[in-house]
């Protein structure tokens, strides 16, 4: 068995510690390396670790780096499936094996100072030399390791040679759904390590909030001192002591107290945060009150350098989550790079730290051969759950360790938990991938349906076959570590998911799947996913399911997360007169905030202020009286809304003063009657060379479709069943259940045929039945058109009518229309500024915007259906080639596109759509919702289009 194989831990790595700032000595090797790829370890070259190889024709590689980015072998993509036979402990012949050579010039000032090399993160597995002298190997990929070098070092010029295998017995434990991307791509550093100084230190504060004291007791090397100035405390390692009048860490309020722990040789810096996390009558708590995760799972990638991510993009990704309400973050699936975790301390979030453990690719082979419960695995499961403790203990905001992700069962997990219970009981651990909770301290479930969410809340759940185990499970706090599938147009349902945590207080919130699309960036602007590499295997776009663009743009789903996460809660009530407030923070009052108000008649601002924001306890709520002002000024004729916003009163670390933290929206008037006045008649229907004419509109005779509206010829599609199908209708869940487009496909809804039935005049208008039906089947929909026109204005009341027997909903009940292409900017009067559909529309607000046809558009990395503009009353489509006006009675939705539904669900990526002859208007009366059945929550009932009668009218001038 070769070492890369052998399914331990490795060998010559020192015991694991914390993470910490000291002032001892440290040389960072990061820079250019010298690097050389073999596709198997039996093409890679004898000798390169002695000093007198000549790797002058070698390459040159910046470390830290994943060399598949670099144009060394190619990235893959896959969710599930290990990309090579699985045969534990095994790896194939081909294992790209990629050599790594620096030299370095150590410091006088080092001759003779103990000291360690310590790897960040390699992957998967490396062999390493200094000064032609083997330290060892390591495995466990996003996990340090440390070796000794005191013996090997010597002044003046070093050299560090890397031998890293693609794949290792390691890469069964690392089957996480994300890119394979070997290398090394955290720091490489060289620490001092003085003799007598800080070997480690555990700091364990706790907070007690019946007495407001901090507890404190930090474990480190005996005689070293402990001094936190601020709080005047100064007293030996390892002597508790309890501070009176301490504030105390949470997400919200991430109070940091700069701590030193020092000896006579050394001085390491910690930030400590005083709280307590426990389980309370079932019920998870942090300094004594229960908490709700408002999260997200959080991979790591950045779309240009792959498993490296830059300190300030580190920054910006919680920035902008904070900035969207999202207070917590999972570390799917491994442990993340341990600058991030120092950044969720100063901004504040709660972390669920997970172990660099998953084995997915076993569960198509029935679990058989899992090494969660391979004894020739206890050892480096073991290893990689105490490096991820030992090296993160020292964060607040780690609050739950968990032991990995969908690995099964199996002693090994087990033994993982126990260890980390013992070490470090004031954590609880997490584990979802076994349904009895035997080990672990919570009850998690990923993708549970809102249905199944309702019942664990009533601790109604299905029993487990063990009673006593049962009763165990039934009795802990229940997190969704994964839900709400995000992944393109989607995903709908999560104000219903928001509700029933608020409603059950064991609910106590999850993680969205997940915060970023992991494209990686092309040549031509665009983003690869899976199979772009030429992968044998691959989950092709799967990978693209994020709140977040691969450059941090968010997503309109992001705006939906915000709304949905908002920990203050208003509601307007204009026949009160009062607006409601509810603190739905879990510890700040309302202080830190000022509310605005704005009311607007059909769109347009006619008067705005302030109302002071009630200072209100966690919990709490209150009403403030509305202004007057507000609901009594003079109107016009149209609808009248009221917007009141809660916005930061000055500048935080996260964002600045103004940022808006919630939102409500009322309508306090309705559109008034206009003053009498003389109505256009009805033209009635006349015929002119040859075509039937209806005011501004003309109409093929023989079809009874619109061919022309005014100066414009118009291509009219009486009625659409069907949309580009998003990345969710691709999807199922259950393997017994086909997905949505396929669905579609079968019923035939993209291939729709038309037959005019009828085609009459009466009633002052033109009145064109067409029946509408796909091949192969005998369900069909009748499309009834009464046109009508008053002045210059055309109007549609359309009646839809399902035929025969349909065995799939509908995508979208819509009509659409094809204009010049001359057509450019869009102003409307519904909801906006952005999409909205039926089960996500919690972010968008009624209003008047405008945006050209381009800005309408969502550029999902696969493109799919996107860009609707819901309960639009009315609009005008403007350009170069005129004004068009359309109104409906009383909304629709509205998407505008310089391109066809076919061609828009016939693009792999956005470069593949260009602008045609045309614009295309779809107006619809309704849409199928968008789901996230990839996640296994079915539809929520009123958003599944089933076939069924539906009437609407649009008016177009």
């Amino acid at each position: 068995m070769t070492y890369y194989e052998d399914p331990g831990p490795g060998y010559g790595a020192l015991p694991p510690r914390a993470a910490v700032r000291s002032d001892a000595p440290r040389l960072s090797l990061n820079g250019t390396w010298r690097f050389h790829l073999a596709d198997s370890v039996a093409e890679a070259p004898d000798g390169f670790e002695r000093a007198d190889y000549d790797d002058s024709g070698w390459d040159r590689l910046t470390v830290p780096s994943s060399w598949p980015m670099h144009g060394f072998g190619r990235p893959a993509y896959t969710n599930i499936p290990y990309p090579f036979p699985v045969d534990p402990p095994f790896v194939p012949d081909e294992n790209p094996t990629g050599d790594h050579r620096v030299e370095f010039d150590l410091p006088e000032a080092w001759r003779d100072l103990p000291a360690v090399l310590r790897f960040d993160g390699v992957d998967s597995c490396a062999r390493v030399w200094l000064n032609g002298t083997e330290l060892g190997v390591v495995r466990g990929s996003r996990l340090p390791s440390e070796f000794d070098v005191s013996a090997w070092l010597r002044p003046g010029r070093n050299l560090l040679a890397v031998r890293v295998h693609q794949w290792s017995s390691g890469s069964y434990l690392e089957d996480q759904d994300m890119w394979w991307l070997p290398g090394i791509f955290r720091d490489v550093t060289l620490i001092a390590r003085p003799v007598g100084g800080v070997e480690d230190v555990f700091a364990h504060a706790g907070y007690d909030h019946h007495t407001g004291a901090g507890t404190l007791l930090v474990d480190s090397v005996p005689g070293a001192r402990v001094r936190i100035p601020e709080l005047g405390v100064e007293t030996e390692a390892g002597q508790p002591v309890t501070i009176p009048g301490v504030e105390p860490w949470s997400a919200e309020l991430p109070r940091l107290y700069d701590a030193v722990v020092a000896t006579a040789a050394e001085t390491v810096e910690l930030r400590i945060g005083f709280r307590t996390v426990a389980i309370e009558d079932g019920v998870l708590t942090v300094n004594g009150r229960r908490i709700l995760f408002h999260g997200v799972n959080r991979h790591e990638h950045d779309p240009v350098l792959g498993r490296v991510v830059p300190e300030y993009r580190l920054r910006q990704e919680l920035l902008i989550m904070k900035q969207h309400n999202i207070n917590a973050i999972r570390t799917s699936h491994y442990p993340p790079d341990s600058r991030m975790l120092a950044l969720c301390d100063e901004l504040g979030f709660w972390v669920m730290d997970e172990c660099d453990y998953e084995t997915h690719g076993f569960q198509p082979l029935g679990w058989r051969g899992n090494p969660s419960d391979d004894p020739r695995f206890e050892e480096a499961s073991l290893d990689r759950m105490r490096r991820l403790v030992e090296r993160d203990k020292n964060h607040p905001c780690v609050v739950m360790w968990s032991l990995g992700n969908e690995a099964g069962t199996g002693r090994n997990l087990d033994a993982m938990a126990a260890w980390t219970r013992h070490r470090d009981p004031s954590r609880p651990v997490h584990y979802e991938g076994d349904p009895t909770c035997a080990a672990v301290d919570v009850y998690s479930r990923m993708y549970a349906s809102h249905a199944e969410v309702d019942a664990i809340g009533r601790r109604a759940e299905e029993p487990l076959p063990d009673p006593v185990l049962d009763a165990r499970r039934r009795a802990m706090p229940f997190v969704l570590c994964e839900y709400s599938h995000a992944g393109g147009n989607g995903p709908g349902g999560l104000p219903e998911y928001e509700e029933l945590f608020h409603r059950y207080p064991r609910c106590q919130g999850g993680f969205v799947w997940e915060w970023m699309e992991h494209g990686i960036s092309r040549p031509d602007g665009g983003y690869a996913y899976g199979g772009d590499f030429g992968e044998e295997l691959h989950n092709g776009t799967y990978v693209l399911d994020g709140l977040v663009f691969p450059d941090l743009t968010p997503q309109p789903v992001l705006a939906e997360v915000r709304k949905v996460f908002e920990p203050v809660h208003l509601k307007v009530d204009p026949a009160a007169g009062v607006l409601q407030v509810m603190n739905r923070y879990d510890f700040l009052d309302t202080s830190h905030l000022v509310l605005q108000w704005a009311l607007g008649d059909d769109g347009v601002a006619v008067a705005r202020g302030r109302l002071a924001m009630p200072v209100l306890p966690a919990g709490a709520e209150a009403t403030v009286e509305l202004p007057k002002q507000a609901l009594d000024l003079p109107g016009r004729f149209g609808e009248r809304w009221l917007t009141v916003r809660a916005v930061l009163t000055a500048d935080h670390q996260w964002a600045p003063a103004g940022h808006e933290v919630a939102f409500a929206q009322a309508q306090v008037a309705f559109a008034q009657a206009l003053p009498a006045q003389v109505t256009p008649s009805r033209s009635g229907v006349r015929t002119e060379s040859g075509a039937l004419v209806v005011g501004p509109g003309r109409f093929d005779p023989r079809t009874g479709r619109l061919t022309r509206l005014r100066e414009w010829d118009i291509e009219h599609v009486p009625l659409e069943l069907w949309r580009a199908p998003t990345q969710h209708d691709a999807r199922t869940w259950d393997a017994t259940t086909l997905d949505r487009k396929t669905r579609w496909a079968a019923a035939g809804l993209h291939r729709l045929r038309y037959r005019t039935v009828s085609v009459e005049t009466g009633d002052g208008g033109l009145i064109v039945a067409t029946l509408v039906g796909p091949a192969a089947i005998d369900a069909a929909a009748l499309a009834t058109y009464r046109w009508t026109s008053e002045g210059d204005r055309l109007t549609a009341d359309v009646e839809v009518e399902p035929v025969g027997n349909w065995t799939v909903p509908w995508a979208r009940i819509g009509v659409t229309l094809g204009l010049p292409a001359g057509f450019r900017d869009l102003t409307w009067f519904g909801l906006g500024p952005a999409q909205a559909y039926p089960d996500a529309r919690a972010a968008a607000r009624v209003g008047r915007f405008t945006r050209s046809i381009d800005e309408l558009q969502v550029p999902y990395l696969y493109p799919q259906e996107n860009g609707a503009r819901a309960d639009v009353r009315w609009a005008k489509l403007s350009g170069p080639a005129g004004l068009v006006r359309l109104s409906a009675d009383p909304v629709l939705a509205l998407t505008v596109r310089s391109w066809t539904t076919a061609d828009l669900a016939a693009a792999d990526r956005p470069a593949d759509l260009a602008p045609g002859p045309n614009v295309w208007l779809t107006l619809d009366a309704a849409q199928h919702g968008l789901g996230s059945p990839t996640s296994g929550a079915p539809i929520l009932p009123p958003y599944d289009l089933q076939p069924r009668h539906h009437r609407f009218t649009f008016t177009l001038g």
